[in-house]
């Protein structure tokens, strides 16, 4: 409660952009955090059916936070994105590594891309005219303070997408796992939950 109140009782000023980015780093930590202990092939394997995977994350929102927080406010970092460049971003390139692509490298970008980020978000004020010019026309006209509570959100749900896709390589949960049980509670714990929805499992014909 104190954190929430703490955001929105201030509506201008450093104030509240101080508390954007530090929800902002909060989702850019819990990323890299997931890729920790992992080695170079549980991070780039698809484990959705739609190809989600952990390294897969930190690329697109490095790309995303340079994007807004940087080209839309006439900041450019001056970093070369291939998937960019090449126009593959839009065939999801930007979603997974390339053989070719050094999990280091991309990670090592994507805390390049928040300091750049960062120190422009300082530097502007919130209502600073931001021009996004991928968007359709009648909406490409915003402001930095839109595109950092965007960045905020995206980032913060792939940093949640991040908890669940560790847990699926080797069950580690987000950083309260432990704050709420040992092991034998997390299993009592499903278990628990595994017997309500039992309750509420089809009925097999013929039975």
């Amino acid at each position: 409660m104190d954190e929430v109140t703490s955001a929105t009782s201030t509506t201008t000023g450093p104030g509240i952009t101080e508390d954007l980015l530090r929800y902002l780093q909060q989702g850019r930590d819990g990323l890299i955090r997931a890729l920790e202990g992992l080695d170079d092939y549980d991070v780039r394997r698809p484990l959705t059916p739609s190809g989600s995977n952990l390294i897969g994350l930190v690329k697109h929102v490095a790309g995303v936070e340079l994007a807004y927080l940087g080209d839309a406010v006439g900041r450019p970092s001056g970093e070369r994105l291939s998937w960019v460049e090449d126009g593959s971003i839009w065939e999801s390139a930007d979603m997974w590594a390339t053989a070719d692509e050094s999990r280091d490298d991309i990670v090592a970008l994507y805390r390049r891309a928040w300091a750049h980020c960062d120190a422009v978000v300082r530097e502007l004020p919130l209502d600073a005219p931001a021009t996004v010019d991928w968007w359709p026309e009648e909406r490409r006209h915003t402001t930095l303070g839109s595109l950092l509570v965007r960045c905020v959100a995206e980032v913060s749900q792939h940093a949640g997408h991040a908890d669940i896709l560790r847990e699926l390589i080797d069950g580690r949960g987000g950083r309260d796992q432990a704050d709420m049980g040992d092991a034998a509670w997390w299993t009592s714990y499903v278990a628990r939950i595994q017997a309500a929805a039992d309750a509420h499992r089809p009925a097999v014909a013929g039975s």
